[in-house]
């Protein structure tokens, strides 16, 4: 079956009772054994049957196996949110003594988390240009125990090469994570690009219109013990798991994903062109702009669509603000891929907390502002900018 037919079609691991079109929501902690044994096999993995939802549960399960299906993945873990999905996997991987490479140009509390947090716990960053295949070489050791990405980094939209990094990371036997939020994972195989593991906020594009707050760790099978780890360390002891009901909406976003992505990276690209247009505006940065610096690499890696976020550059500061408080359609709201079309001020919300700078060493500008386009008419969203302006 095609990724769409599977998004849709995926069987139910156990007949339903009723003959129930949607998964049912399993809202229940604990689940009946007929036995002793049966019970102990399924706290102990042996059988695949759920023994607390705080680990597994039926519905979350449904959702977890449709996303193995249209990814080809090995092993999927939903977990409660985008940061969850990250912290786990790095938490899964990293260890006091080991350092991780990765960039400044990563979300806010992606880059707190890996400068911050995880090296109080002894577990050093190790920051720099991933566009720069020598340096990442340069800062690769025997203590290294991954590279870390964005595919499209939020908000400075650039992208890096992962066929390359995944061949320093295979060189040196360690992993190439990469958070994929930014383009569906049904548009590309990560897999297929060098990818270990993947990590998403099904917040964004899956959910169906923010619906619901959810991660994912997409594990290939190629990081030994990995998978294992997820399951038997990560999901028993930090309890990130998704709720059965955040998993029932975001299946249901899921079978909608390809004909609401494809209508919102339409529709990014048409207002980029057309934001192009307008003076005011300084600079327009979406990568599905051929004179974009890094569409040519996009376009290899992701396909032809070039998401749904565009950031635009004004005068200054007090011009972002103005302009974000004239609009009136699009909504003023953090979150990305939403159904309605968001605008964010990244340098005083997101990254409000980091000091002038950090900001600047991470390129984020006061000048900037993100949009998350929806699935309004481009006419009106182009209008409701022009007059803002």
């Amino acid at each position: 079956m095609k990724k769409q037919t599977k998004a849709i079609h995926t069987a139910y691991r156990l007949p339903d009772a009723y003959g129930a079109l949607s998964m049912p929501v399993y809202h229940t902690a604990a689940y009946e054994f007929k036995n002793a044994d049966e019970m102990a096999d399924a706290f102990c993995g042996r059988t695949d049957m759920p023994d607390y939802s705080r680990v597994t549960n039926p519905t979350v399960t449904y959702f977890e196996n449709k996303v193995k299906e249209l990814t080809g993945a090995t092993n999927v873990i939903a977990l409660s949110s985008g940061m969850a999905a990250i912290s786990n996997t790095l938490l899964a991987v990293a260890g006091a003594g080991k350092n991780i490479v990765s960039s400044r140009h990563v979300f806010g509390n992606t880059y707190s988390l890996i400068a911050g947090t995880l090296l109080r716990f002894g577990v050093k960053p190790k920051l720099c240009d991933l566009t720069d295949i020598e340096k990442v070489e340069s800062m690769v050791d025997e203590n290294t125990c991954c590279i870390y990405l964005e595919i499209i980094t939020n908000p400075q939209m650039e992208v890096a090469d992962l066929r390359a990094l995944s061949r320093v990371a295979k060189a040196h036997h360690i992993p190439l994570i990469a958070d994929t939020t930014m383009i569906p994972f049904t548009e590309f195989s990560a897999k297929e690009l060098g990818v270990d593991i993947e990590v998403v906020s099904s917040t964004k594009y899956l959910s169906g219109g923010a619906t619901s707050i959810g991660g994912l760790v997409i594990d290939y099978g190629t990081l030994e013990g990995f998978g294992q780890r997820m399951k038997t360390e990560m999901l028993l002891n930090l309890g990130a798991y998704m709720t059965p009901h955040v998993a029932y909406m975001q299946t249901l976003g899921l079978e909608t994903l390809n004909a609401r992505y494809r209508l919102q990276a339409s529709n990014a690209l048409e207002l980029a062109r057309k934001l192009c247009t307008l003076p005011a505006i300084r600079r327009v940065n979406y990568v599905g702009l051929e004179d974009n610096p890094y569409h040519e690499l996009a376009v290899s890696q992701f396909g032809k669509t070039g998401g749904a976020m565009i950031t635009i550059d004004l005068e200054s500061r007090e011009a972002c603000f103005s302009f974000i408080n004239r609009l009136k359609l699009i909504r003023r709201a953090t979150n990305l891929f939403d159904n309605k079309s968001l605008a964010i001020h990244p340098a005083s919300t997101i990254f409000g907390n980091f000091t002038d700078r950090q900001r600047k060493s991470m390129d984020v500008l006061d000048t900037t502002v993100r949009l998350s386009v929806g699935l309004e008419d481009v006419d009106d969203l182009f209008e409701d900018i022009k007059n803002s302006l």
